[in-house]
């Protein structure tokens, strides 16, 4: 299991308790520190009404910092076998562009190097940094690149 993976589901199972459990602003500052920020003047209603506020914050952030980093673990491993998004992927090859031929790797702007598996060919191209489209398959389990303003793709798999 990646690292990143491991992360994120540590996070996970500490965000999601600590999401759930209430705090009272009181309790997490000292004495001095209540005073200083005059809370120590509002009324017992106000004091509950702003814990209630900022528990809904804590919730809320806790829920969308969950949110983002779960959408970014599915983006970091979209295209490896069937895990993550079947959309199509938007980007450019970093560099030149020659053509496609079996073996042939590409890198591409957003970081994904993807291999070349097939033996489709597109000889006699030299592009630089060409906008790329990656499909997956209707079953979701092959990805194919096509360079924009050629017919021809190519079968691939990410390697990176």
């Amino acid at each position: 299991m990646p690292v990143r993976s491991i992360l994120l589901a540590a996070l996970l199972f500490v965000a999601a308790p600590a999401a759930a459990q209430q705090q009272a602003i009181e309790s997490q500052m000292t004495p001095d520190e209540f005073k200083a920020a005059g809370l120590d003047k509002l009324s017992a209603d106000e004091l509950s009404r702003l814990n209630a506020w900022l528990n809904r914050t804590i919730e809320d952030e806790t829920a969308k910092a969950t949110s983002d980093a779960k959408a970014k673990v599915v983006e970091e491993h979209r295209g490896f076998a069937t895990f993550g998004s079947s959309e199509p992927i938007d980007s450019r090859i970093s560099g030149e562009f020659r053509g496609f031929a079996t073996g042939r790797e590409f890198t591409l702007d957003n970081g994904h190097v993807w291999k070349q598996v097939d033996d489709s060919k597109l000889s006699g191209v030299r592009l630089d940094n060409p906008a790329v489209r990656l499909n997956s398959s209707v079953m979701g389990n092959a990805w194919y690149m096509k360079v924009e303003g050629y017919n021809t793709r190519a079968k691939v798999v990410r390697i990176k």
